[in-house]
Parts: structure tokens; C-alpha cells; sequence
């Protein structure tokens, strides 16, 4: 990759999922959280981290209630592709070849992030690029694991796990966009981040520290959860 050009940031932000675990009556990135869609309080603290060129939100080919959710979008440096797929592999996947269509290269950073982690703050994704940005692999938002962890079968512990070493992991996630390109295709629709592809492909990538209210909103409560710490956050 030609490294001497100084490569830039781009977010994407995989948003064709429905969200079925959430139960919520609409895909639950248009769930209204302390007033305003999911994705928008999202998109917002992206849209204030400066060194992100631009944000490309991918959205299924129907979606038909993106622009109302969030009708800020065009100030927000915010670019649209209706090009997701089945998975969210396939959906970063054809997010980035958008991206490069529109003059990203191969040594640009992108930072996929999830429209469901809406608690996000910018100088948690600063965090992650003043870590990642001169590291040959890049890296992620994560938590060393704090409780003790089971092994489930039939609704039953099978056993206890082993914590030690052992993170969960969040987004943004923050790789190149051509060796993550490669990676997911080599990786296949299985994968369920981005740092998995490239784990895939022999590199490690960067552990950098997380924050507990960075929490992916998947469940009914995680909802009434997020606007409580919203309206906290902006009070």
C-alpha cells in the first residue's frame, strides 16, 4: 500500500439489521431513545469526531425510513448506500467496496461501528485512533471481562470459563479498508465483527480500553437503560 499518501478516517455504520431481539415494532435502529431514533444519537457523536472524513451508513436496499429519522444527515457529513446484505459481514463488506467507488484507498482507516451502540462519545473513537492510527494492523474498542462466565447447555451451566485474558469486544473497530476488505472476503458471512476477519488472516489486532456504557442495545431493557443515560449525559 502506497503509505507515503496520508491516509484518512472514514466511518461505516452497517444499519440493515431488524433488531428482532429487541422488541420493538420497527427495526430497532428507529426506535425513538430521550426523544430522537436510535441511530441519529448515534450518527451525531460520530459526526463530532473531526478526524472522520466522512460517515457511510449502510442501509438495506428497502429502507424507507432513514432520511426522516435522521434529517440532519447531509450537514453531518453523513453519505447514504442502500446496498446492505443478509449479514453484517455482507453488509460491511458492501459498504466498503461504496467507499472505494467514491475514492477511499486501500491504506485509509475505516471505524465500522454499530447503530446500536448509540451511547458512543467522540473522545471514546479518539481514544481508539490515537491508538490505532500508527499500528500496522489497527484495533478495537473493548472490556477485559469482569464477571464470572458460563458455559450454558439446556438452559443449565455446563461449566465455568476461564475469564483470565478474555475481553468483550465493542466498536468502532478501526482497520484499513484494503486488507479488511480481503479479510472479509476470505473470512465468508460467519463472522460476526470485523476483528474476527483479521484475526483470521494471522495478525492481532490492538486491544484498546472501552467503556461499560458503550453497551450494545439488544434487549427490551437495554432501551429504558440508554435513555437514562442519555438524558443524564445531556442534562
Amino acid at each position: 500500500m502506497p503509505l507515503s499518501i496520508a491516509p484518512r478516517c472514514f466511518a461505516l455504520v452497517p444499519c440493515a439489521g431488524v433488531g428482532s431481539r429487541s422488541g420493538a415494532d420497527r427495526p430497532k435502529q428507529y426506535r425513538a431513545i430521550a426523544g430522537r431514533a436510535m441511530v441519529a444519537h448515534t450518527l451525531t457523536a460520530l459526526a463530532r469526531v473531526a478526524r472522520i472524513a466522512e460517515t457511510l451508513v449502510v442501509l438495506s436496499p428497502d429502507d424507507d425510513q432513514f432520511e426522516a429519522a435522521f434529517p440532519g444527515h447531509v450537514q453531518a457529513h453523513c453519505g447514504v448506500a442502500r446496498c446492505g446484505g443478509a449479514t453484517r459481514a455482507e453488509t460491511v463488506s458492501n459498504g466498503l467496496a461504496v467507499l472505494a467507488a467514491h475514492g477511499a484507498q486501500l491504506q485509509d482507516w475505516v471505524l465500522v461501528h454499530d447503530a446500536a451502540r448509540c451511547l458512543v462519545r467522540p473522545e471514546w473513537v479518539e481514544r481508539l485512533i490515537d491508538a490505532c492510527w500508527d499500528d500496522p494492523v489497527g484495533g478495537l474498542l473493548a472490556l477485559p471481562l469482569a464477571d464470572t462466565l458460563k458455559q450454558a447447555h439446556s438452559g443449565r451451566v455446563a461449566a465455568t470459563l476461564d475469564r483470565k485474558g478474555k475481553w468483550a469486544a465493542q466498536t468502532p473497530q478501526m482497520f484499513r479498508l484494503g486488507p479488511l476488505r480481503a479479510a472479509l472476503a476470505a473470512a465468508g458471512a460467519a463472522v460476526t465483527d470485523e476483528a474476527s476477519a483479521i484475526e483470521a488472516q494471522g495478525l492481532a489486532p490492538l486491544l484498546v480500553m472501552g467503556e461499560l456504557a458503550n453497551f450494545k442495545l439488544t434487549w427490551p431493557g437495554d432501551f429504558a437503560l440508554a435513555e437514562r443515560l442519555l438524558v443524564e449525559t445531556e442534562a
